[in-house]
């Protein structure tokens, strides 16, 4: 990707327009924010276009195809938009999803996952509230992925001891002590070898 093409990425260019502020499209169907590196492509159009057909709001993000883009820089914009509230939830598709997902949780409030079946993509939203799936076109077909997404955006945030849990990774991202990890209420953690 040329340089002109990768400050475009990391500014955050919304293909698709509209309205930031509005997140929350109707009951039961979502605005859906999704980007996708060179590799990624095929699997992001079909997904698209099933987003649509189940009735959610599509925001695509990113610069056009290059095959020599960097998806932290695309995967960046994407969870700009989910932690700033623009998009509820995101979907990111490359090769193997495991770059994006590495990068996207870098950023503070973005929870992501490379996800390869329905319930670990269920189970992903109740028990952390996965806020960024990433998917690898290399690795699924098209149906798996559709049902992936189905089950992904079908999925309700559960409270109980995974609300708990959730609390302790978000004091984790806020933490910026170097230190062992060490908890006000929990034990010392160590390793050995």
């Amino acid at each position: 990707m040329h340089d002109a093409g990768r400050e475009g990425a990391a500014r955050g260019r919304d293909l698709d327009g509209g309205d930031p502020d509005r997140a929350r499209v109707d009951e039961g169907r979502l605005k859906i924010g999704i980007a996708a590196d060179h590799a990624g492509q095929a699997l992001k159009a079909t997904l698209v276009e099933h987003l649509r057909e189940t009735g959610h709001e599509v925001k695509q993000y990113g610069p056009a195809p290059d095959p020599d883009d960097d998806y932290p820089l695309i995967v960046r914009v994407l969870a700009d938009a989910i932690a700033r509230g623009e998009v509820e939830r995101g979907i990111f598709t490359c090769g193997s999803g495991i770059g994006p997902a590495v990068a996207a949780n870098k950023i503070r409030g973005i929870r992501a996952a490379v996800v390869d079946n329905e319930w670990s993509a269920r189970d992903a939203v109740e028990h952390i509230d996965l806020n960024l799936l990433t998917l690898g076109e290399r690795v699924i077909g098209s149906e798996l992925a559709k049902s992936i997404v189905d089950a992904y955006l079908g999925a309700k945030v559960q409270g109980g001891r995974h609300e708990r849990r959730r609390k302790q990774i978000s004091d984790s991202e806020r933490a910026t002590s170097s230190s062992p990890a060490r908890s006000e209420s929990g034990p010392r953690v160590t390793t050995s070898g």
